[in-house]
């Protein structure tokens, strides 16, 4: 065998065995994005409810505007940002295209006169921060790809707590969410939104608008006590399902990225083989030539 067939065999050797790994992870990550649908399916209709009875309860507030959890500031000074971002690589464009729409927010934000204070969930977005230098409000890593309610309540635990601290102690203003929504398999998209004030919609709901009752709502001890109780609970979920969503947008990613990368090894593979067939074929073709002249110039002679 020649040098440059022995150069595309070991190539081919090389590509092969990356291709078992790209193949095996995109099989990790389907069987992942399954779990992370479940999780996510099981998640949302407390958050729905929970959304509803607050809606209830803000309805029948005397002054809804006065909860601290839902004033909105004449003069806003701060923000508090959380981006959830990945732990690991290996899922294409997903924790940038977080980390892009982050800065477009902070440039809007800027225009306010707003400064904003990043709160990161990922190593991949932790280690974005870390490198330009910038102050991060709170890292979390360790869990992106399989969070749990525990996680989002400390995230949530630390964003309430900024929120309630005054601004000229540290505090913030307002808390907004940027994370990557799960649509279906093939299309995930980042979105920013505003967890905190808490924007509550009042619906008014006739019986010609709909065929079901309208519950009657009656608060114990009293409105505010709920809310109180309610809009932390809120806050921990809102965290806990941008959490299971980005779940399962990575996986989904990875995903893609991976039988990306699979495909594009066995066309490589396909132009390795190629190339050293031809090198074969040439190295033959040389030796018959090599023979050939050999016979004739033993036969002139």
């Amino acid at each position: 065998m020649g040098a440059q067939q022995r150069i595309y065999r070991r190539r081919i050797r090389s590509v092969q065995a990356t291709k078992k790994i790209t193949k095996a992870m995109e099989l990790i990550a389907s069987s992942r994005i399954v779990k992370a649908q479940q999780r996510l399916d099981a998640s949302l209709p407390y958050l729905q409810h929970l959304m509803s009875a607050i809606n209830a309860a803000a309805t029948g507030a005397a002054d809804i505007a006065s909860h601290p959890l839902m004033a909105n500031p004449m003069d806003r000074a701060k923000a508090a940002v959380l981006v959830i971002t990945a732990d690991r690589g290996m899922a294409g464009a997903y924790s940038a295209n977080t980390l892009r729409d982050a800065e477009a927010l902070y440039a809007n934000l800027r225009e306010s006169d707003v400064t904003a204070i990043p709160y990161v969930v990922g190593r991949k977005g932790v280690a974005y921060y870390r490198f330009r230098e910038r102050a991060i409000g709170g890292e979390y890593t360790g869990f992106t790809d399989q969070p749990s309610y525990a996680d989002a309540k400390a995230i949530a635990a630390d964003l309430l707590n900024a929120f309630n601290t005054p601004v000229e102690e540290g505090g913030v203003d307002e808390i907004h969410i940027v994370y990557t929504h799960f649509i279906n398999m093939g299309t995930q998209e980042v979105r920013i939104r505003r967890v905190l004030p808490l924007e509550v919609v009042d619906e008014v709901v006739t019986v010609e608008s709909s065929s079901e009752a309208v519950p009657l709502y009656e608060f114990e001890p009293d409105v505010e006590s709920v809310l109180d109780a309610l809009l932390p609970r809120y806050i921990e979920h809102s965290v806990y399902s941008a959490l299971l969503m980005s779940a399962a947008s990575e996986h989904a990613a990875r995903r893609r990225a991976m039988k990306s990368a699979t495909d594009n090894a066995e066309e490589l593979i396909r132009t390795l083989t190629r190339q050293a067939n031809q090198a074969r074929q040439a190295e033959i073709t040389q030796e018959i030539s090599e023979i050939v002249g050999g016979a004739d110039a033993l036969a002139a002679s």
